[in-house]
Formats: C-alpha cells, structure tokens, sequence
C-alpha cells in the first residue's frame, strides 16, 4: 500500500496578514482583508477597492515587510508575487523543517508554484516607462520581474532545489493544480519532497479595468468588507485579492524517517476541463463535478464522507450558480447535510494564489475541527436554502475530510480533498 502524501509545512500571505496564525485566527474573528486601494490612485477607475496585503504601515503586527524577504539589490530583479512566494515559502519550509544542505535531498526536491497571470503590475509599468521615457530606460530584468514561472524559479534558486521546477499557469485553478502536479511528481518518484501552491499579486490599474471590463469585479466601492458576498442574492461579482499560499507535501514515510510533523493528508485530487466556454462552466456544473468524482476516487471516499466543504466562491452571480450545480451533480442529496464555506468573502479573490491560501484554510480546518464562516451572506439564492452555508461565526464541528475547489477561465476545474492525519 502507498504511503499517503502528507502536509509537513505551510506558509501563507494574505490580505489578512502574513503567515498562517495571523491570517486564520483573523478568518476565524469575521475580519475582512478588502479595503480602500492606495497603492495607486484610483480617482479615475471603477473598481477602487481590493484585497491588498497589508504593510507594516497598515498592520505593525502581521504587515508584509520586503526588506525581510530580500534585499534592494535582489528585489530590483522581482515582482511582488514573487517576494509573496519567497516569503511564504521561508514560512513553509522552516515548519516542515526541510531545508537540505546535500545534493541528493536537493536534486529530490521539486518547486511547483502556479499563478494566473504573473508579474502583471512589472509590465503595466514597463509599458507606461516605454511610451513616456522611452526603450533605453527600460530595466533588463522586466522580462524575469514578470515570467510567470518565477516565482518557482526564484525560491528554488534561494534554497537550491535541483528537482523538478513547474508553474500552472491556469487562471483560478493554478494553485490546486500546482499541489496535484506536486503530488504526481511524488508518486512518480521524480521527487521525494514538494513545495507547491500559488502565487498572485494583481492590483493594478489595467488588470482591475480589464477585469471590469468583462463585467467581473464588484462595482460597489463604498463598504470594502461588505462587496464580496458569495453566494449571497445581492452579489454583484469578485473582489481582486493577492497573497501566497505554499505547502511543503511527501509521503508521510518519508516525513516520518527524517522526524518531520504530518500536519494533514492530501488525499484525493482531480481536475477536469469544462470544453464549454472561455469564461464560465456549463450550467449543470458538469465539468467541475467530474474533478470532484476524481478527487473522491483517488481518496477513496463516498460523498457522504465529505464533512466540509471549502467553495471556489467568487461572488459573481453566474459563477456561484456553476458551482453550486456541480457540487449538486457530484453529490446529490448528501449535499444538503454538508457545511459549505466561501473564504473569498473576507479576503477577494486571489485568482492563481487561492487555491494554495484556501487550501491551507482546508488543512486547518480538519487539523482543528473549525469551519470559517462566510462573511456578508444574509440570504442565498431560492434554489440554495437547503443548503448548510457558515455563516456568522466559526463553527466547531468534528472534521475529518475537506473539500477544497479550484476553477478558471478556459473551462478548467481542479478539487482537492484534505483530510485529518
């Protein structure tokens, strides 16, 4: 029998806070990470709120200091989603206490960070530097500031992982499927440890004008904790979110000869592709109901066995729908009986990086036997009262498997299914 893979480490930033603590025991109080944009002014767009992580100005006690993550010299070489992954990974890999001196443990090691879009804010600036300065002032390491692999390529560069190097570039999904691609590389043997997750900094004037553009973004500016409202009949669309969220994963064989803690199993993990349209699943959530059945196969588990489960849930009005419908198609009436959380509400939508964050909020939740509430969600739509949504405060409840979802733009879907050790 195959040794199941473990969770020996986790990291996180988000706009809750950096690192795990902070941010759960935030999530858990009914805190929301969404507030007024200043990082740029916003007087002339749309969408003026965002889920920023917080600086040290904002949040003495869990602020984001890049001074810490790297130096003047090396931040001139990276994106801001790339200090997140740097910074989450030191989190993650201090916990799991995997930081290898050797060539054999660093040749076993693979990094796989996904992000949906990468280094967008590098070149938003790029192109503003290129038409008002002109090409001479470009910097020579625009192009390595934005490749979406990066990420995964400055944190192994930093710790010397030889292994395996990857980065989904799957639009939502990128996170959970940098964890699969992760778990894959170690049932192959191509690895023994992972670091895997996702990545994402976003809140820039062209990719919110974009993204509003398509109708995606809630429009309602004037109350930041309230615009994110998944599920919710008044929903209007995402809030942009940014962070990090790595996991370090081997087989719990492995963690237990070298001493490491197991913190949670990965026990199941299946993806799909919706082939249906670029920007929205099938109406009976077919597509994204098919990963789940993988994701249940692979563990093992019936869908009764499911005791929570944490929604993709960005708050647009047709998104929602889809999942719910899926969530139907894979569970039929057992559905009504499981408990469903939507952290987006409290922390936007961090497009590649959710699925690393939310799967952490998934670990935890079967590690502690807590389910975070859903913030903003006063009524659901007609067709969803049946359902077991947490709403108003944390709920202790015995927990032993979680699933946690993952969709995106161009019809692909991702679950995965962490359980208690």
């Amino acid at each position: 029998m195959e040794s199941p893979i473990v969770i020996t480490g986790m990291g996180m930033i988000s706009p809750l806070g950096c690192g795990v603590k902070a941010s759960w025991d935030r999530l858990l109080d009914c805190q929301s990470g969404i507030s007024p944009i200043t990082r740029f002014e916003t007087d002339e767009l749309p969408i003026r709120v965002a889920g920023a992580v917080p600086d040290l100005a904002a949040d003495p006690e869990a602020g984001f200091d890049p001074e810490r993550v790297a130096d003047a010299k090396e931040r001139r070489k990276m994106d801001l989603f790339s200090l997140y992954a740097m910074a989450a990974a030191e989190e993650a890999l201090t916990q799991a206490a995997w930081m290898p001196s050797g060539d054999t443990e660093k040749m076993a090691t693979a990094t796989v960070i996904g992000t949906g879009i990468g280094g967008f804010p590098t070149i938003t600036q790029a192109q503003n530097t290129l038409v008002t300065r002109g090409h001479r002032r470009l910097s020579p390491f625009t192009v390595p500031a934005f490749l979406a692999n990066l990420a995964a390529g400055n944190v192994s560069i930093r710790y010397g992982f030889r292994g395996p190097v990857g980065c989904p570039v799957t639009a939502c999904a990128a996170g959970l499927q940098a964890i699969g691609d992760g778990m894959r590389l170690i049932r192959s043997g191509e690895a023994d440890v992972a670091l895997v997750g996702g990545a994402e900094s976003c809140i820039d004037s062209l990719a919110l004008a974009s993204f509003h553009a398509m109708k995606a973004l809630s429009t309602e500016q004037d109350d930041p904790a309230g615009a994110s409202r998944p599920f919710d009949q008044t929903r209007s669309g995402f809030v942009m979110g940014e962070g990090a969220g790595l996991l370090v994963i081997e087989t719990l064989a492995h963690a237990e000869a070298r001493g490491a803690t197991p913190l949670a199993i990965l026990s199941g993990y299946g993806t799909s592709a919706d082939a249906h349209h670029i920007a929205a699943g099938p109406e009976d959530g077919s597509g994204a109901a098919t990963a789940i059945r993988l994701a249940l196969r692979m563990a093992g588990l019936s869908p009764q066995a499911i005791d929570h489960i944490n929604a993709h849930a960005t708050s647009t009005p047709v998104g929602d729908r889809a999942e719910i419908a899926a969530l139907r198609n894979a569970f039929g009436e057992a559905l009504a009986g499981i408990p469903i959380s939507a952290n987006k509400a409290a922390i936007g939508h961090l497009l590649g990086a959710s699925g690393g964050v939310e799967s952490i909020f998934s670990a935890l939740s079967a590690m502690h036997d807590r389910l975070p509430p859903t913030l903003n969600l006063n009524q659901a739509d007609d067709d969803m009262e049946d359902l077991d949504f947490v709403t108003g405060a944390a709920r202790d409840q015995a927990t032993q498997h979680v699933l946690c979802n993952g969709f995106g733009f161009g019809g692909v879907n991702a679950a995965l299914i962490v359980s208690k050790v």
